[in-house]
């Protein structure tokens, strides 16, 4: 596995992470057993930054992670923690909390159900409209000082939150949805970014499996929520998902490969968060990392996965209001 580096201020990582939210029933049910094992696969593989947040599965995907590094395992891994996030008990989410007081509290659960003394980067996982990012940010910086938290993040925020943040203390990265398809991060925020240093985490790199011709499982899959994935929409999201497969096969590779190696082509910078839940589905992606995209392919995919020819939003209207990267 190549590595590269979190940013100027950040830590050296594995060039592809481990989302590890899928495991935790946000795509329809999943295998724990076969969800741990794709951990530990990862892991043998070289993969060392695992991605979670506190809110998956309410607290189900820290302890699952918990008990996936059992026996020596956490040494071997960065754990990368989004907090924040508020949902009730039928699982909705009622909000978003970035109070200092709510910082700490945060942490002292996913430390308990992590089964460690301290997680290596953490982030809100979104902005809370109700509290200065500064004060947000100077509450993890109080847990950097203390030895609870080695690095600090950021999750789906805008240029400006971005200069605030890092005036505050030094941020590692930004956890943002950058895809073939999604590619809203690079008229302001990636320059930005790169001015400042900070790398990009990249999630939805296969847009939660659009671009692989993966359907909604049911009614507990959350894409039957997200515009790209009804209606009309995805009738005409389909045509250019048939034509990004035609090209993966003259490649000799899967659609998830090429968007894999598209991603991390875009930089050195960058460093694509897979949402794998099978191992099966770990090693298609993991193949991506060594596929080469030629000049002529990625001007060929500029062409294909135009995001013009894209029907709806990442997320519904509801949550985009929400991503203070969209303001």
């Amino acid at each position: 596995m190549n590595t590269r580096r979190l940013g100027a201020a950040g830590p050296t990582v594995s060039a592809i992470g481990l989302g590890c939210m899928g495991m935790s029933g946000m795509y329809g049910p999943s295998d724990e057993a076969e969800s741990i094992a794709t951990i530990h696969a990862a892991i043998d593989r070289g993969v060392n930054l695992l991605d979670t947040g506190d809110f998956y599965g309410m607290g189900h995907n820290e302890m699952l992670v918990g008990r996936a590094l059992e026996g020596g395992l956490r040494d071997q891994v960065l754990l990368s923690v989004k907090f924040g996030a508020m949902r009730a008990p039928g699982g909705a989410f009622i909000g978003v909390d970035g109070r200092p007081h709510a910082v700490r509290n945060f942490l002292a659960y996913s430390l308990q159900r992590l089964k460690t003394d301290h997680v290596d980067v953490y982030r809100i996982a979104r902005v809370d409209p109700a509290v200065p990012i500064e004060e947000t940010i100077g509450a993890i910086a109080d847990l950097v000082t203390q030895g609870y938290v080695r690095y600090i993040g950021l999750s789906e925020v805008g240029v400006d939150t971005i200069r605030r943040a890092a005036a505050v203390h030094p941020i590692c990265d930004l956890q943002i949805e950058y895809s073939l398809i999604s590619r809203g991060i690079e008229a302001a925020i990636l320059p930005a970014l790169r001015e400042l240093g900070i790398a990009v985490t990249a999630y939805g790199v296969l847009s939660r499996g659009l671009l692989t011709d993966s359907k909604p499982a049911g009614a507990g899959d959350f894409r039957q929520h997200l515009p790209r994935f009804s209606g009309p929409n995805y009738e005409q999201n389909r045509r250019m998902v048939d034509e990004l497969a035609a090209f993966a096969r003259e490649k000799g590779a899967t659609p998830a490969q090429v968007a894999l190696a598209w991603v991390m082509a875009r930089g050195e910078d960058i460093v694509p968060v897979m949402g794998a839940r099978k191992r099966t589905q770990l090693d298609d992606c993991l193949r991506g990392a060594a596929l080469s995209l030629t000049a002529a392919d990625m001007e060929r995919l500029e062409q294909i996965c135009n995001p013009d020819r894209i029907a709806g939003t990442r997320y519904d209207a509801g949550q985009m209001r929400m991503l203070d990267s969209e303001r």
